[in-house]
């Protein structure tokens, strides 16, 4: 793979952003006319920030998503089939150089064999690249997009409970990890945090649920400062604690945390800090929640020069997930001239 590649960071101008259309045949059926509320919520947001949505929709599906979707909405729906629908932890990775960009992927193996991923693994090379102007470039280590956060510098955070899981690549260190973040994503300094994880993370606390960048040496971190006697409160005290220590310099934003539980009694990993940034806009996920309007508050502080969209993602959390999870963006320059065509006409259908 050419060197010197660098991860681009979410706050760059987007011609794009991936979902993955939920149907019946996903774990969303319980909830699935909210859900899909929601992702049409999400759709419309992302097309008035002007990013086009491309959709990866089952066969069998299309012709019933696209009766909810407005004939105007830019978005083009791509045949796929798929495991599931997180597509940040499985969709290709976007990383430029002075020779220009280049789509990149990890594999997917279901955040460490926890469920099946055979169909999401094959997504990027069998569906989404036919879509790119470059060839997707496969790099041989296990990752998740969702455990990856970088800055404009070239500063990447990771968690050492999500990397060091031995069902992702074995014993490998975080010294082998780093390595390969210089290598393959231009980081060129690598923060591996040892504290925070929210129960029922099934993704072994990725940091897009912890800590996020903002674009003038800020970070966002999902804290617990509001709820002292929460069973999360010392880990995530501790994970701001951390952050001050690696990164002095940076201006930090404490986000609140909501209690949320599902009908069975679980606590549900509900994250503020699990918001997107488009094009000068952040779709932030609130839960219906009291500490909605005060999470909403700080990330605007965070991002002054941002629009802020509120985004219901209560049915989300039921899955264990939120906004980030379930969404991939694709900075500009990425995608062909003729699939950026096609959205001046709204809705269509890839063949």
């Amino acid at each position: 793979m050419t060197e010197n590649y660098q991860l681009i960071p979410e706050w760059a101008q987007q011609e794009a952003v991936m979902l993955v259309w939920p149907d019946q045949h996903t774990d969303w059926q319980p909830w699935l006319i909210d859900v899909q509320s929601v992702y049409l919520k999400i759709i419309q947001s992302l097309n008035q920030a002007n990013t086009n949505v491309v959709l990866l929709v089952r066969d069998g599906e299309i012709k019933n998503c696209l009766s909810k979707l407005e004939n105007s909405s830019q978005v083009l729906i791509v045949k796929a089939d798929y495991n599931d629908t997180w597509i940040r932890d499985y969709g290709f990775l976007s990383c430029v150089n002075a020779s220009g960009l280049q789509p990149i992927e990890f594999v997917f193996n279901g955040w460490g064999q926890k469920f099946d991923a055979a169909k999401d693994n094959k997504i990027n090379q069998q569906v989404l690249s036919q879509l790119c102007q470059q060839g997707i470039q496969s790099v041989d280590l296990v990752i998740e997009g969702g455990a990856l956060e970088i800055d404009q510098h070239g500063t990447l955070l990771s968690t050492e409970l999500c990397l060091t899981n031995p069902k992702r690549n074995g014993a490998k260190t975080i010294a082998s990890y780093q390595d390969d973040f210089q290598q393959f994503l231009g980081a060129k300094q690598s923060f591996i945090l040892g504290n925070g994880h929210l129960e029922g993370d099934d993704t072994d606390g990725h940091i897009d649920t912890l800590v996020r960048f903002t674009p003038d040496n800020g970070l966002v971190i999902q804290s617990a400062f509001n709820r002292p006697d929460d069973t999360h409160f010392q880990g995530l005290s501790d994970l701001v604690n951390e952050c001050r220590q690696v990164l002095p310099t940076h201006k930090i934003f404490e986000l609140p945390l909501p209690h949320i539980v599902n009908q069975q009694g679980d606590r549900l990993p509900a994250s503020y800090a699990n918001f997107l940034i488009s094009n000068q806009h952040i779709l932030c996920p609130i839960y219906q929640q009291t500490e909605d309007k005060l999470a909403m508050q700080v990330i605007q502080k965070a991002y002054p020069d941002f629009t802020i969209v509120p985004i219901n993602c209560l049915p989300l959390v039921q899955q264990f997930g939120s906004l980030h999870c379930i969404s991939m963006q694709i900075p500009c320059g990425i995608l062909k001239p003729e699939i950026l065509q096609s959205f001046v006409t709204g809705v269509s259908v890839y063949e």
